[in-house]
């Protein structure tokens, strides 16, 4: 087995691309400490390495993010802890999924605006913060003020250019493709 690495916008955050399907197209699973961790065997296997501090699965990637520590000494065991759990052919998940975050954020606007919003969303930022190990997932937006409220996951997540992304990217094209946005926020 041949595990692909990439560098991401976040210094912190490699990418590893195993060469098959992680978690299936459209679908991801963050998990920011080791108790949520608990839920996936691969994630909890990754956890064990120390300076480990965030795991996010994408369609055909995982993204393993560090607190300290050096990238030479801790990939080869982030590649064994991927391999070991690919060759066993372990599930990626175990038990019950758990709740997902459904708290919305705002007053909802118009049912056609935030549909347009979800589209975009979905076809023009999700795959290009996918190619950086990362996702951003819409949570709402308040039709009084304008404002579309994301969250980030993965190297999204406290990623040092994610402001700018979030601002000069995102909220540059909503603004130009629905007249309605006026600002983004991440949540």
């Amino acid at each position: 087995m041949f595990i692909q690495t990439e560098s991401t916008p976040n210094p912190a955050t490699l990418k590893f691309l195993p060469g098959r399907d992680v978690m299936g197209d459209g679908q991801v699973a963050d998990f920011p400490s080791k108790e949520a961790g608990g839920r996936s065997p691969l994630a909890a296997a990754l956890f064990e390495i120390p300076d480990v501090s965030r795991v996010f699965f994408g369609s055909d990637f995982i993204s393993v993010t560090k607190r300290d520590g050096d990238w030479k000494h801790l990939k080869p065991a982030i590649l064994g802890a991927i391999m070991e759990h690919f060759t066993r052919d372990l599930p990626l998940l175990s038990g019950t999924a758990e709740e997902a975050d459904d708290a919305s954020y705002g007053e909802e606007g118009d049912p056609e605006v935030i549909a347009q919003i979800k589209e975009l969303i979905d076809t023009r930022v999700r795959p290009a913060v996918a190619q950086d190990g990362g996702d951003i997932i819409y949570k709402g937006f308040d039709g009084s003020s304008g404002i579309v409220f994301l969250h980030l996951q993965g190297s999204c997540a406290g990623c040092p250019s994610s402001t700018l992304t979030l601002k000069n990217g995102i909220e540059n094209m909503l603004r130009h493709y629905v007249p309605e946005v006026n600002a983004v926020e991440a949540v």
